[in-house]
């Protein structure tokens, strides 16, 4: 039986972030950059005014005051994309929107908010200083500037800088495409009926939506039923589109062979024991002619969602390009007794109680419980070696709270 660790690696083995490909700039939100960016021209590409206003000569404002405005004539009004037709001469004003250009002439704008709102004068009731509400050429990038470098995991910030320096596309590490697979002849779609020995099929969705969490573009195959045929035209559908297959069920010692039968045929697919609780039966290996990589889950719903955890969604970090790979741990105190199998590593579903206390949650920490999961906010690590620990006792605990 191997441990928790060392069946990570062993699934991590030959797992690197998939080759960089070009993709439009709005696909990109959650890849990785495959390359530097540099700025063609600067931000902003041109002196703009910060606020709704007047353009005016500074001189000309000097010594206006509430008491005593500054009357100046409106000679142009330019809203955000057009140019001024007119230079801003002493005596005048040009009416000015946010984002439009200085006019010529022009060295402040003075907020529509300290004048009177005049289109053909204007009377204008304090000072402004020289390069008041400007927003200078420049000012945020200059051309030639490094804006982001290769690595950067794209975020909507990202996106936002990259598209105003004119990125339509870009190189990228893409987000892995997986394609989930539920297995069992007692599984039916949810809402359907349910006949006596017939279960919903939980754990394609809730895959599916870890996967996604996880920043995998991710997708869903109707449950197969346990028949080689069957399963072995289910797989075979998703070798050109998939760069990652994971499936749930018929791993099991007991189980109907189906699952090893058919990854028997399409590649190879190591099946073993984990020292972990729940989860113990896995499989991973890779099929078909462009080796992609499967991984096997047990077919409980918590048990497969803890597996998705240890295993999964390392993996997709990694062909994501995306560190760190492992969720954030940390040190908390249990406030309730725990018991665990000696030989084994448990993963019990957890919340946090108050600052760095947590408690288990749910009736039981049975691998069917799916209503104690709901509930996680955590997982609480029990180590090997340790079946029994007290209230007050240190134990590592896994924030399930955050994805990026």
């Amino acid at each position: 039986m191997l441990s928790v660790d060392d069946y990570r690696n062993l699934v991590l083995t030959g797992t690197v972030p998939l080759a960089p490909i070009e993709l439009p700039l709005s696909d990109c939100d959650g890849c990785v950059l495959a390359e530097d960016v540099r700025a063609p021209w600067p931000l902003p590409s041109f002196d703009n005014s910060s606020m709704d206003g007047y353009a005016v000569r500074s001189a000309d404002v000097a010594g206006a005051a509430e008491s005593s405005p500054t009357r100046l004539r409106v000679v142009d009004d330019v809203p955000a994309g057009f140019r001024a037709s007119v230079e801003v001469e002493p005596g005048t004003a040009i009416r000015i929107m946010t984002g439009a250009p200085i006019p010529g002439g022009a060295d402040c704008v003075v907020p529509v908010e300290v004048t009177d709102g005049g289109t053909t004068d204007v009377l204008i009731k304090a000072p402004a200083d020289l390069g008041a509400c400007i927003r200078r050429a420049g000012e945020d990038v200059v051309v030639g500037d490094q804006v982001m470098s290769a690595g950067t995991l794209l975020t909507a910030r990202h996106i936002a800088l990259l598209a105003a320096v004119g990125r339509g596309a870009l190189r990228v590490h893409p987000r892995p495409r997986v394609a989930v697979l539920s297995t069992g002849s007692e599984l039916v779609e949810p809402g359907t009926e349910l006949r006596m020995g017939l279960i919903s099929d939980s754990n394609s969705f809730m895959l599916v939506a870890a996967a996604r969490a996880a920043g995998a573009i991710a997708y869903r195959v109707p449950p197969v039923i346990d028949d080689e045929d069957a399963f072995l035209q289910a797989v075979t559908d998703q070798l050109h589109r998939a760069d990652l297959i994971l499936t749930s069920g018929g791993v099991s010692m007991g189980a109907y062979d189906t699952v090893k039968a058919v990854f028997s045929r399409l590649g190879t697919v190591d099946f073993m024991k984990v020292a972990m609780q729940p989860g113990m039966p896995q499989g991973y290996g890779r099929v078909g002619s462009d080796s992609i990589p499967v991984i096997t889950l047990p077919g409980n719903p918590v048990s497969s969602y803890i597996s998705f955890e240890c295993f999964v969604r390392p993996v997709i970090r990694t062909m994501r390009g995306v560190q760190p790979i492992l969720r954030v741990t940390s040190p908390c105190t249990l406030t309730t007794e725990m018991r665990s199998p000696l030989n084994k590593r448990q993963f019990a579903r957890g919340r946090y109680v108050s600052g760095h206390s947590v408690e288990p949650v749910g009736s039981g920490q049975g691998s069917h419980v799916l209503g104690g999961l709901s509930q996680a906010e955590c997982l609480i690590v029990i180590p090997e070696g340790v079946d029994f620990l007290a209230p007050g006792s240190v134990v590592d605990v896994i924030d399930l709270r955050e994805d990026q």
